[in-house]
């Protein structure tokens, strides 16, 4: 059998791309060329189903939530919050998981942030 072996790509429909593109590349600092090819360092993704009516996403009209792997939740966080965006209060740990913290991009989607245990 064959089998996926990993995430070709991320595609987001946004009411200005350029804008929205420069927010991750500036915000979150996605090192994305010209064609949005990224190279993320290699290490776990997690696929995983949530209940319909969970509120875990944010928004009931997000059906899908980005998780980015970072070193470093808190200095992660920080930077973000000095560029002004919309960053959650609390944060999350799981034992065994790790760290987790959120932020909602320009165009309302809520983003996590993991540090891997």
């Amino acid at each position: 059998m064959e089998r996926v072996v990993g995430i070709g790509g991320i595609f987001l429909r946004a009411s200005d791309p350029v804008a929205l593109n420069a927010w991750y590349r500036d915000c979150l600092g996605l090192d994305l060329d010209e064609h949005g090819l990224w190279q993320p360092a290699a290490g776990p993704t997690v696929f995983a189903t949530f209940e319909r009516d969970t509120d875990y996403f944010g928004s009931p009209s997000q059906q899908v939530m980005l998780n980015f792997r970072v070193d470093d939740l808190d200095a992660m966080l920080t930077q973000v919050r000095a560029t002004g965006a919309d960053v959650a209060e609390e944060t999350q740990e799981m034992d065994g998981v790790g760290r987790f913290g959120w932020v909602t991009d320009p165009e309302g989607r809520r983003i996590e942030l993991w540090q891997p245990t």
